[in-house]
């Protein structure tokens, strides 16, 4: 179990960093005015969106669910978990929400100004904090 722990681990990781990256190059397109430029960006969002940060999320996501199935009646009765489980859910919304941003700045890259990109760029740390909080302080633990 120690293995799928660490794979966890790292494929959250992994899952952060892309998508803190995401949304800062959501920002840049955003601002753009050169085409090349946006066609760069383009397929760098692509990339990291297919290639490291969906995959990551898939593989945190199934050990994840291997560590619950393993023993659900440890972790399901663990308030900290609850709010863990919530923040992670919210933080796959913000996946699917980088997601939509994408396919949106494909037919129009001002489709939302770069200050809405700016402020969903701080909404991962925000419930990455909260989800650390949860696993690692463990708040209203029994």
């Amino acid at each position: 179990m120690l293995w799928v722990r660490a794979v966890h681990v790292m494929a959250v990781i992994s899952w952060m960093a892309g998508m803190l990256y995401l949304w800062r190059l959501y920002v840049y397109h955003a601002m753009e005015t050169e085409q090349v430029v946006m066609d760069r960006l383009q397929i760098m969002e692509r990339r990291l969106l297919n290639a490291i940060t969906t995959p990551a999320a898939i593989v945190a996501l199934g050990t994840g669910l291997w560590m619950i199935i393993a023993a659900p009646a440890f972790y399901l009765h663990q308030p900290w978990m609850h709010l863990k489980l919530t923040l992670v859910t919210l933080l796959f919304g913000s996946h699917g929400m980088a997601s939509h941003y994408r396919k949106a700045l494909l037919k129009n890259h001002q489709v939302k100004p770069h200050t809405f990109y700016r402020v969903m760029n701080e909404v991962p740390t925000l419930l990455m904090v909260g989800i650390v909080i949860a696993v690692v302080v463990k708040p209203f633990a029994r």
